[in-house]
């Protein structure tokens, strides 16, 4: 029986990483930048108001608000005639005069010698004459020119995942593409005469087609561009018509529903030529037997996954998903793992790692993670759906352990979403 680690060595070798490509920055959004973007404009790429208010020169109003008193001992006011007004998207240059003020809304280019903005709410608001109420220093409320980025400075950096931030900064800079790691292209197909699509209403011992719809997800929340083939048919010819055309527009091919006994034979043999698809017996659980091979022209990576949908989900997120993010340019291709301390017995089987279904939640008072396997007894409760549903996490438990008790720590991979 091959261990975990092996299995997944195996697999992750075959990783082939989809050219890198040019796309708009709308559709870049998660996907690792695979470019140095060096902007060529500064940012902001002129001097602008940071707020609403009244561009000034800040010695013209020093002493406002203050304890400067005049000659006859009354406090003295600082009053400035308002001679313009700038808006955001002014082109029409505009020069302030010592002992002026222009209006000015947050955004607007500053006026020639202006060197702050005064808030609103350090005036009395005055339209032809403002009231100065509190000083400003030079550069207050400013923007200056390259304050955010300078020419030649590196504005994204590759190996960044593209996010909001990423996109918003790129459209700033001007840019309106960018060069990224594409999501690898997956197919998902189900094999199995016992099978119908939800569409339809299943027969005698008929079964509706879980996989198909599970797995496509998974792989879009692992960063995959998913093609859910569906049902291919028992018919080999058409198996082997439906893979073929698969991998050639796929960097990764899922089977699902024909990883044991004769069904597995058939598969294999259906697509004997073109590669071989090895079916092992791998030490975990669930989801112990699984196939694996490379196929086409292009040695396509190509699961075989069990039948029983949280096997295939298991299986799916142990060998297929760290492929998906290896292909994306991940440098952490697994899943975060985090110690937890259980509130209830765990059993397991021997002499196979356990990714057993757990609920991760957080101790409010010390703030450590507590963990709660969820379903029966190993092997009988793997086919229960619900629990993976209701599922946040999986337990990792060691081939040599069988038995952990209430409060022993244990290791758990969160299954964040789109993580």
């Amino acid at each position: 029986m091959r261990s975990v680690e092996e299995q997944q060595t195996r697999v992750t070798a075959a990783a082939v990483a989809p050219r890198p490509v040019r796309v708009a920055i709308s559709e870049a959004q998660g996907l690792l930048c695979a470019e140095e973007v060096v902007t060529e404009r500064p940012l902001p790429g002129f001097d602008q108001a940071a707020i609403d208010g009244y561009a000034v020169r800040s010695v013209d109003v020093a002493g406002a608000g203050g304890d400067l008193r005049g000659d006859d001992g009354e406090p003295i006011e600082v009053i400035l005639p308002v001679v313009g007004e700038v808006s955001a998207g002014s082109r029409q240059p505009t020069r302030l005069q010592p002992r002026q003020a222009v209006r000015v809304d947050t955004g607007a280019p500053l006026p020639t010698l202006a060197d702050a903005v005064l808030p609103l709410d350090r005036t009395d608001g005055g339209r032809n004459r403002v009231r100065v109420l509190a000083p400003v220093r030079s550069g207050d409320y400013v923007r200056r020119v390259g304050d955010d980025v300078q020419p030649g400075d590196v504005a994204v950096r590759a190996g960044t995942i593209i996010g909001a931030a990423q996109v918003g900064l790129l459209a700033a800079v001007g840019r309106d593409k960018v060069l990224v790691h594409p999501r690898p292209r997956l197919s998902v197909i189900t094999v199995g005469g016992e099978l119908v699509d939800v569409d339809r209403t299943p027969g005698p011992g008929q079964v509706y087609d879980v996989n198909s719809y599970a797995l496509a997800a998974a792989a879009r929340d692992a960063g995959a561009d998913v093609n859910r083939v569906g049902i291919a048919g028992a018919d080999s010819r058409r198996l082997r018509e439906v893979v073929e055309g698969q991998l050639i527009r796929s960097e990764i091919v899922i089977i699902a529903g024909a990883v044991g006994g004769g069904a597995s034979d058939q598969v294999r043999e259906a697509l004997r030529e073109l590669g071989d698809l090895e079916v092992e017996r791998v030490a975990m659980h669930p989801g112990s037997v699984q196939g694996f091979g490379q196929l086409g022209r292009d040695e396509v990576p190509t699961f075989l996954l069990p039948s029983n949908p949280v096997s295939a989900l298991v299986v799916f997120e142990v060998m297929v998903r760290p492929l998906i993010r290896i292909a994306l340019g991940r440098r952490q291709p697994m899943r975060r793992i985090v110690s937890a301390r259980t509130v209830a017995p765990i059993t397991s089987i021997e002499k196979r790692k356990g990714f057993l279904r757990g609920q991760l939640m957080r101790d409010e008072s010390t703030g450590e993670y507590l963990v709660q396997a969820l379903g029966g007894a190993p092997g009988a409760s793997s086919h229960l759906l619900a629990t993976l549903a209701e599922a946040n996490c999986l337990v990792l438990v060691d081939p040599d352990v069988t038995e952990i008790r209430t409060g022993d720590q244990v290791d758990v991979a969160f299954l964040a979403q789109r993580g």
